[in-house]
């Protein structure tokens, strides 16, 4: 479907073969992307496509999965600043191999990781009880079977706002106030996860609030909108503000983790990768990037209060 294609309602109805009827109760109890900007219900069509993605529950098995390790590290997931300097510093210690990675948000790295189109999946989801991560989606989508998780940090998140905070933002609650317009993240990730969850708390649904529906692919590119002037606020990681020099309303203190197959575990990339999780040079990556707490990095996480344990 074409990007710039805006469904009317009839038309997503019948792009999801539902009733008409049903389409507002989609967008209110299910997040079907949707504008009213101009008075009636619209639907960007790329996103329309991107949030029934995002429902699908079982995906075939692919037919051919990851060959053995063969100098090629694919990590896929959420996006972090860290990670993305811990990968350059990989590639420039260890030439032989090469490190890639694909942004596609905290749920589609589970997603990779359960189609075997992965080594590690980046994620930091966080659970119902809003104390756990990620373990009760890993095991909804690899249906029971528990990867290795590994710590690789704790981060802060929280809103970005301008220097000086000239709009005089201070909580989730004041996004709902006439004339501010938010940078928002994607269905999918872990930060849109937050935000949905904070909204819900304060009593608001993202399409009171100006430029819901506007996604950013980064921390990095929520900050850039910030610092253009282009947004008054912004759900991203702290190091953004120090990077850009904008101000941050904290709202918690998460933890980002980085989980692998256990077929792939001991293959020579992986362990090279975590190994250096452990060095210097990586703690020196860290260094002036204030938001990050190391103090959990490379050691394995099990799960404290997820579905599995509830069940026993």
């Amino acid at each position: 479907m074409d990007k710039k294609t805006l469904l009317n309602t009839r038309e997503v109805a019948h792009f999801l073969d539902i009733n008409e009827k049903v389409v507002y109760n989609l967008i209110a109890e299910k997040g079907l992307p949707a504008t009213k900007v101009t008075g009636k219900w619209l639907f960007p069509g790329h996103l329309v496509e991107q949030w029934l993605e995002n429902q699908t529950i079982n995906y075939p098995k692919v037919g051919s999965p990851l060959p053995p390790y063969h100098g090629l590290l694919i990590i896929i997931g959420s996006n972090d600043i860290l990670l993305d300097r811990t990968i350059s510093l990989f590639n420039r210690l260890y030439p032989e191999h090469e490190a890639v990675f694909g942004n596609v948000g905290s749920q589609g790295g589970l997603k990779a990781l359960g189609r075997g189109l992965c080594h590690i999946a980046s994620s930091h989801l966080l659970q119902e009880n809003e104390e756990e991560y990620n373990f009760d989606f890993v095991l909804e989508e690899l249906k029971g079977e528990l990867p290795a998780v590994v710590n690789f940090c704790k981060r802060e998140q929280g809103l970005l706002v301008a220097k000086g905070n000239p709009k005089a933002i201070n909580s989730v609650s004041d996004l709902g106030q006439p004339g501010i317009k938010i940078a928002n993240r994607p269905v999918g990730t872990g930060t849109r996860l937050l935000l949905e969850r904070e909204l819900q708390k304060a009593g608001l649904k993202g399409t009171q609030i100006e430029g819901y529906e506007r996604e950013f692919r980064s921390h990095l590119d929520v900050g850039i909108e910030m610092l253009a002037g282009r947004s008054d606020a912004g759900l991203a990681i702290k190091p953004v503000s120090n990077l850009l020099g904008l101000d941050f309303i904290s709202l918690r203190w998460e933890r980002y983790d980085l989980l692998i197959s256990k077929d792939r575990f001991f293959e020579q990339g992986v362990q090279l990768f975590l190994g250096l999780l452990h060095e210097p040079s990586f703690r020196e990556l860290a260094q002036g990037l204030e938001g990050y707490d190391l103090g959990l990095c490379g050691k394995m996480v099990f799960p404290q209060q997820s579905k599995r344990n509830n069940e026993e």
